[in-house]
């Protein structure tokens, strides 16, 4: 596609039904409460696998989601899943920030691909039933068209493989420059018509420069998953940009009472995972407990 075609397909889709939101159930969700779970690399205790996935248990979180590819041991995780009965719900790409579906280089996007196939294969193994990918990165030397075109190319050649895995790509609203509209995120995945790609939703990372709740209702039913974490606009003003993300989860300016009505309303029920700086044993019980009480759960 070029240029005048990007540009064109993007005002014909922005026209379409594209923008109005959905309210169907999200197909990867049971009714219930949300789920809450945690970054595996949260867990700062000098313990083994088996040992963690316990105290996250008991705890009450209700599953974990590592990094793919890891330092991780594929067989112990397996088992630390069985012994305790607590679920690896989804991996993350850990591969996506440096090998760019959206790099002008194939060598590189083949790197990337290779590395969402894996974690795919992965969270088969785990039983898992997403993989978190940032689809592109738009800088200086990546234009925004380039980005789209591109990581679209090689996210469509992997989707073989999701279907045929049964495990779905759930891609990320990150600070990468790009999809920096709701309208335009949801564009982009309707462009695949695949059930197999959906919305992995950051709520914090919207509040910077928009309102979670606005996100959710048009995404609606695209959000497969969310990350859970807290941003507060004056320390940004104060103390600088990434300073923002230094409050704790309920004492920002995320509004989750409109967080929580806006999730109702598009009829989630899912995973909720904290992407927030983890530590010991009391660390985690502290974001437990603030995740219950802004989620409601």
């Amino acid at each position: 596609m070029n240029r005048r075609s990007f540009v064109k397909a993007g005002t014909l889709a922005y026209a379409g039904t594209v923008i109005l939101p959905h309210s169907s159930k999200n197909v990867l969700s049971q009714p219930g409460t949300i789920k809450k779970a945690v970054k595996f690399g949260m867990i700062d205790e000098p313990i083994s696998v088996l040992e963690k996935f316990k105290l996250l248990k008991e705890l009450g979180f209700d599953g974990v989601e590592p990094n793919s590819p890891s330092d991780l041991d594929e067989k112990e995780v397996i088992e630390a899943i069985k012994e305790t009965g607590l679920p690896v719900h989804g991996l993350v790409d850990s591969v996506h920030w440096k090998k760019t579906f959206g790099d002008p280089d194939p060598a590189i996007r083949e790197e990337g691909r290779a590395g969402l196939e894996h974690a795919l294969k992965q969270a088969k193994a785990f039983g898992a039933s997403t993989v978190l990918l940032v689809p592109a990165v738009v800088n200086k030397q990546i234009s925004y068209a380039d980005a789209y075109t591109r990581s679209q190319a090689e996210i469509r050649k992997v989707l073989p493989l999701a279907e045929e895995l049964q495990i779905k790509i759930a891609l990320e609203n990150v600070w990468n420059n790009f999809l920096l509209s709701p309208l335009e995120y949801a564009q982009y995945i309707d462009a695949f018509d695949s059930p197999w790609i959906g919305a992995y939703f950051d709520v914090g990372n919207i509040v910077n420069y928009g309102w979670p709740e606005h996100w959710i209702r048009t995404l609606g039913h695209r959000i497969l998953k969310l990350d859970i974490k807290e941003f507060s606009r004056q320390k940004r003003d104060d103390e600088g940009l990434w300073k923002g993300f230094g409050v704790e989860l309920g004492e920002g300016d995320c509004d989750w009472p409109a967080v929580r009505q806006a999730l109702k309303d598009i009829g989630y029920s899912g995973w909720a995972t904290a992407e927030i700086r983890g530590g010991d044993t009391a660390r985690l019980k502290d974001i437990a407990m603030r995740m219950d009480r802004i989620l409601d759960t």
